[in-house]
């Protein structure tokens, strides 16, 4: 998954998880390093944890992958490509198909002043403009 905070990435990922048959649900993997950020229910972000908290969700994703989970999904804003290029690699090199899933397109100011209104974890429309300016087309 790519896209800004409030881009709508867990939304797609969920409606994706709902639209697969039911035998499949239960084979899937979804690692996203915000779930780091949770305690007791509640989003407590810490800009010091951040590089720790990435490391720890790559291995979640690799730990899955290595366990032969089905469907595996990477669920970050991944702005630059070198965020996602590690979990890319680890997939293809378990022979897994890569996808990557881009929501809206960053680099809009109207999809800009769209996500900072609706982002759960209420990230600053200032930071989201500082995460769009350093946005890398996949490919």
């Amino acid at each position: 998954m790519r896209g800004l905070p409030g881009s709508g990435k867990s939304y797609w990922v969920e409606e994706f998880i709902n639209s697969l048959p039911k035998k499949n649900t239960l084979q899937y993997k979804v690692c996203s390093t915000d779930e780091f950020f949770y305690q007791d229910g509640e989003y407590c972000f810490d800009a010091k944890e951040l590089s720790k908290y990435h490391q720890l969700n790559l291995t979640r994703f690799i730990h899955a992958i290595a366990n032969k989970i089905p469907l595996v999904i990477c669920d970050n804003t991944n702005m630059a490509q070198w965020e996602f290029e590690d979990y890319c690699a680890a997939a293809k090199s378990q022979g897994y198909r890569v996808q990557i899933q881009q929501i809206g397109e960053p680099k809009d100011k109207e999809h800009q002043l769209l996500c900072a209104d609706r982002n759960k974890h209420r990230v600053p429309l200032k930071s989201i403009v500082r995460m769009a300016n350093v946005f890398e087309p996949h490919g």
